[in-house]
């Protein structure tokens, strides 16, 4: 699920996958540079010890509140339901 919106603030919610096959979720307003910092090992503490990593899902949201939100709902998802958001 991807909402696009115009003239307004994007927020990014994302999933990657690390090498070990764990997945991480995430949001920044950056996704070109949050996942820079991922990939140097300065993006989380979770994904430091387990590069690389790699993009698999994301969708845009108008503000930080509704992106933490559903930061919070894919997060408390099982990773099954997570994988058939990217799949």
């Amino acid at each position: 699920m991807i909402i696009e919106m115009l003239n307004e603030e994007k927020w990014y919610v994302y999933i990657i996958t690390c090498n070990d096959q764990s997945l991480y979720t995430g949001i920044t307003k950056s996704i070109k540079k949050r996942l820079e910092k991922h990939a140097c090992g300065k993006g989380a503490k979770y994904t430091k010890g387990r590069l690389p990593v790699k993009l698999v899902y994301k969708e845009i949201h108008s503000s930080h509140s509704k992106a933490a939100s559903r930061e919070f709902e894919i997060k408390s998802m099982t990773r099954a339901k997570k994988i058939k958001l990217f799949s």
